[in-house]
């Protein structure tokens, strides 16, 4: 079986050709509707099947949500694999957006079905929530190095209520999201051109000067588009590790569907743009 180069290094080269953007394929019930398919497992393949035929090819990374499939069922995680398969085979990463997190041999389960070679779901890289503690993500840590896959592992949230755990203050002073981030610079270290563990970091949190984004790896950036935040506000967020960001834009291109044209050009102009917002600093 092929090893894979580490994830980091096939990001840093996907980013530095393609530019940073990742667009997520995240199929909505209204969204189905709203390109006129039905919500059913029909419209949900003519959607996914039609982002990856116009964004493959072109943006660095596609991360499909993968609850919008399964909550079809069996047949919908059929789609999302052959989604995954067809989008790796056109050349865009695939970061799958599973937000899974779990101890034992049921992390390691998780692990095998997302980042195990030759799985039907196997992704380059795999989002995981670590508020059991870090540790119960080692079985995923140790199973990305073995694929040479990825983590992006929940730190700095976008979402309100995650302030409650991520800004809670440990009796060393750091708190939660900041140890978060450290870990992830330990996973790191020594890693060229970076690291394959990366942070999801909101965008839409403003000023995070006060925390060390230096991971040595890539961020996730939630939040460009519809939740408020534009590729003009990433400098202000990110500072010096802006050229590490990967700003994750959905709904933003997703509404210009269905056609292949409208769905270029929007993330064409996002990613001119964030182009623009990475040379000016």
């Amino acid at each position: 079986m092929t090893v894979l180069e580490p994830f980091g290094a096939r990001l840093r080269r996907a980013m530095d050709e393609r530019g940073p953007l990742c667009v997520g394929i995240d199929p909505h019930s209204s969204l189905l509707l709203d390109w006129g398919l039905n919500d059913d497992v029909a419209g949900l393949e003519r959607f996914s099947r039609t982002v990856v035929e116009a964004l493959a090819g072109r943006v660095a990374v596609l991360k499909p949500q993968s609850a919008f499939f399964e909550r079809f069922g069996s047949r919908g995680v059929a789609v999302l694999e052959k989604t995954v398969q067809e989008a790796r085979e056109a050349g865009a990463l695939v970061v799958m957006d599973a937000k899974r997190g779990d101890i034992g041999s049921t992390m390691a389960a998780y692990a095998a079905a997302f980042l195990e070679k030759g799985a039907p779901l196997f992704s380059d890289a795999l989002t995981v929530s670590p508020y059991l503690g870090y540790g119960s993500l080692k079985p995923a840590v140790d199973l990305a190095r073995e694929s040479g896959a990825g983590l992006f592992v929940l730190a700095l949230t976008s979402n309100p209520e995650g302030g409650q755990v991520q800004h809670a203050v440990r009796e060393d002073g750091l708190n939660v999201g900041a140890t978060m981030l450290a870990y992830l610079a330990a996973e790191n270290a020594g890693e060229r051109p970076m690291g394959s563990f990366g942070a999801v970091v909101g965008a839409t949190l403003g000023d995070l000067s006060s925390y060390d984004l230096d991971i040595n790896g890539p961020l996730l950036a939630p939040g460009v588009g519809a939740q408020g935040a534009t590729p003009a506000d990433l400098p202000g967020v990110f500072g010096a590790s802006l050229r590490n960001v990967v700003p994750n834009i959905s709904r933003g291109v997703l509404r210009h569907g269905p056609e292949l044209a409208a769905l270029r050009d929007a993330s064409d102009r996002f990613a001119d743009e964030i182009r623009a917002a990475v040379a000016a600093t």
